[in-house]
């Protein structure tokens, strides 16, 4: 029986990246051994141990055969027979297929090392094509590791993959799981890059991938392209370290501006609502966690007039405010105006410009709150009003705390 470090931890190291979550294979041991030395079994589709002491994830060697479609689609072996070398050459990149013995001897069968070298993400073997959940973890992997390169044989096969359905058999929590983590690296927009070039994003995401090539005002945009443009978006807010629900807004935020009329081109006249439309359609596809459907929504539906907020007096503000549900969830209304600021900076030219509009809508939402309800709604019911007259003498309140500061500032030096 022996132990070895494989994976991301190997392939850590040798970047001198920050070490993350330690993965183990054990060869030469059988299930029982593993129990009677103490580790906690916990794999559903092929025997995975915890380490008694450390917690750590400790996998029997195996190898995997394919028998139908899609990420389950496996039969997998594991015995004391089944080599190291068996185990790695079944895993997805040669970066990820190198392990390490206990004298710290890196074994590297298929030139992981070289790839590290190279900055190039190739398959192992052709069993990548066996797993459609592979393309989705290499696009992912490309956004983490933003400057190497996909090799040129192992997109040659994505694209077959993609072509003979693979990808059409992934489960929704799945493909969800690996954006979202993809979402959340360095450089997301080379995640959807890598799937573009692919064919896979039109199968998984066709409302993000119809947007390149659509036409934007110059004036407004001068990278001018809307796909370009929410790549930008993305990235800005990786630069901002956006939170999950920001990034996944910034991404679905202008998905309307690929059902826009041509003839109406480049404008984009009621593109917020549609916007809405298609990222109900996705989120129920792709089963979307709620704090990510609902800031995106409202991003979707309000970034136009957030970022016409300047103009707004008082009334307007307040009326933004309401519709933004923001006095029951001020937190989210500071995630809607991050990912308002990414969408104005994340154009050709303007990525350092400022954004005053978050800072307005911020003090604004301050001020409003700082308003005693309490005191406002017992005047109210003390005067003989109920219901609906409550909450408008609420409103009354905050529109007039809105308006003596607007009053202020007018007045001031």
């Amino acid at each position: 029986m022996r132990t070895y470090l494989v994976g991301g931890a190997v392939r850590d190291r040798l970047l001198g990246r920050a070490g993350g979550d330690r993965d183990w294979v054990v060869v030469g041991a059988t299930p029982q051994q593993m129990v009677d030395l103490g580790f906690r079994p916990v794999g559903k589709d092929f025997p995975v141990f915890l380490h008694p002491e450390t917690g750590e994830e400790h996998a029997l060697a195996r190898t995997e055969r394919k028998s139908g479609h899609g990420y389950h689609g496996f039969t997998v072996y594991t015995a004391p027979d089944v080599t190291l070398e068996d185990d790695l050459v079944r895993r997805d990149l040669t970066v990820n297929a190198m392990a390490e013995d206990e004298h710290g001897q890196v074994i590297d069968p298929h030139g992981g090392q070289r790839d590290l070298a190279a900055r190039v993400l190739r398959h192992v073997s052709p069993a990548f094509a066996e797993d459609p959940v592979r393309i989705l973890r290499l696009a992912r992997f490309a956004a983490r590791f933003h400057d190497f390169t996909v090799a040129e044989e192992t997109l040659a096969l994505m694209r077959q993959m993609v072509d003979d359905g693979e990808v059409d058999h992934l489960v929704a929590e799945r493909v969800w799981q690996e954006l979202a983590r993809g979402l959340m690296e360095a450089r997301p927009s080379r995640m959807f890059e890598v799937l573009r070039a692919c064919g896979a994003l039109v199968r998984l995401l066709p409302e993000l991938d119809r947007l390149w090539g659509v036409p934007q005002r110059a004036d407004y945009h001068p990278e001018v392209d809307t796909g370009v443009h929410v790549m930008m978006v993305l990235d800005m807010a990786a630069r901002l370290g956006a939170s999950l629900p920001v990034r996944y807004a910034c991404l679905g935020h202008d998905l309307g501006k690929g059902t826009t009329p041509a003839d109406i081109l480049p404008r984009h006249l009621g593109h917020e609502g549609r916007s809405a439309r298609l990222l109900h359609d996705v989120n129920q596809r792709l089963r979307v966690p709620n704090d990510c459907r609902e800031l995106a929504d409202v991003v979707a539906r309000e970034h136009g007039n957030v970022h016409r907020s300047l103009d707004f007096g008082p009334e307007a503000v307040l009326r933004l405010l309401e519709r933004c549900d923001a006095f029951r969830k001020p937190a989210r209304f500071h995630e809607l105006l991050l990912a308002c600021e990414c969408d104005a900076r994340g154009r050709l030219g303007l990525e350092d410009s400022a954004y005053p509009q978050r800072a307005r809508l911020a003090a604004a939402l301050s001020t409003a709150q700082a308003v005693d309800t309490a005191a406002v709604s017992a005047a109210a019911l003390a005067a003989g009003h109920t219901g609906p007259a409550v909450g408008q003498a609420i409103t009354r309140a905050r529109l007039d705390a809105l308006t003596a500061v607007a009053t202020a500032k007018q007045l001031g030096p």
